[in-house]
């Protein structure tokens, strides 16, 4: 099965409406709900919105997710647009979604099996793109775009890192296995007619 084939995207109303209302929820969760740890580092509860978007509509739909909100926050907020962070979004929209294959994509609890796999690659998705984001290539972005010293910088992304990879891993699994996969997955085999997993 092809990469295309195996990780596309139902490009519907349905899809299109969901992920308008996952980039207003990471642009609100962003803005209220972030804790600043030093001057370089934040632990955001807005990443979920992206990281779900990827997971429930396909990478593509993640990135897309990522790339707008991204753009709207800048926006929002005043900044420049910073390439290397924009890009940091656009992966945390694919990265965790490339790890969930199509066969897991539902829910399914009726192995334990089944469910320990999917919990174990929805984390390795999460905690991947959480180094790959937040300590790769954002933490670039400082140091190219605005100046910083990588050395001065480092100690606050890896508590960054460590404080925000378990609760996102928690969130993620917790919102996988919540009504709303099982919501979306029938959403789009109506407007399909088919299953998509």
């Amino acid at each position: 099965m092809g990469f295309m084939k195996r990780y596309r995207t139902i490009w519907c109303t349905y899809t299109l409406v969901s992920l308008s209302a996952l980039t207003a929820i990471y642009l609100i969760l962003s803005r209220f709900l972030a804790i600043n740890i030093g001057g370089f580092g934040r632990v955001q509860l807005g990443v979920i919105a992206r990281i779900m978007a990827g997971i429930w509509f396909g990478p593509f739909a993640g990135a897309i997710c990522g790339l707008v909100s991204d753009l709207l926050g800048c926006l929002i907020q005043g900044y420049a647009v910073n390439p290397l962070i924009t890009f940091a979004a656009i992966l945390w929209g694919m990265i965790p979604a490339l790890f969930v294959p199509p066969q897991y994509a539902v829910a399914d609890t009726s192995t334990q099996i089944s469910r320990k796999k999917n919990i174990l690659m929805l984390c390795a998705g999460t905690i991947t793109a959480c180094v790959v984001c937040t300590l790769v290539v954002t933490t670039a972005a400082l140091v190219w775009f605005n100046g910083y010293n990588l050395y001065a910088i480092l100690p606050t992304r890896l508590v960054q890192l460590l404080l925000q990879t378990p609760v996102y891993c928690l969130l993620v699994c917790l919102l996988y296995y919540s009504p709303v996969t099982i919501q979306i997955n029938r959403a789009l085999q109506v407007h399909t007619g088919r299953s998509v997993s």
